[in-house]
C-alpha cells in the first residue's frame, strides 16, 4: 500500500494542470472540499492517515482567492496516486448526485398540500 498526499486542487476541474490538477478535466469535479475527498476515500476503502484543514497547496499561491482550496489529506491506498484520484473524483460525483436527488425529493414532499 502506498501513502500519498491529496490536495483538493488535484481534482478541481476549474484549475489548469499548471496549478496542480492531476487528472483529466472531464474526470475532475468542481470545488471539491477536503471533507468530500475524505468521505469518498473512506467509502472506497482507502485509509485516511492524516488530515490538515488549513494547509494550502503551494502551487496555488499565485491564484486569486476564489480558486484557493484549503486542506490536505494523507491517504493510504492499494492503487497508485493517479488511479486513486480518479476513483475519489468519481465517488464524489456519485455522492453529489445522490444528495441532489434526496434534496429534490424532500422539496417535492414539502410542496404537496395536505387535505
Amino acid at each position: 500500500m502506498g501513502k500519498f498526499i491529496v490536495w483538493p486542487s488535484e481534482i478541481d476541474a476549474r484549475l489548469p494542470r499548471k496549478y496542480g490538477r492531476v487528472i483529466r478535466r472531464d474526470l475532475a469535479v468542481e470545488k471539491p472540499s477536503i471533507h468530500e475527498i475524505i468521505e469518498a476515500a473512506e467509502s472506497i476503502g482507502m485509509k485516511v492517515v492524516e488530515i490538515e484543514d488549513e494547509k494550502m497547496n503551494p502551487r496555488l499561491s499565485a491564484l486569486e482567492e476564489g480558486y484557493r482550496l484549503r486542506g490536505m489529506a494523507r491517504i493510504e491506498s492499494p492503487h497508485g496516486k493517479t488511479k486513486s484520484l480518479r476513483l475519489i473524483s468519481q465517488k464524489i460525483r456519485e455522492i453529489r448526485k445522490t444528495r441532489a436527488k434526496q434534496s429534490k425529493s424532500k422539496k417535492r414532499k414539502s410542496k404537496r398540500k395536505k387535505r
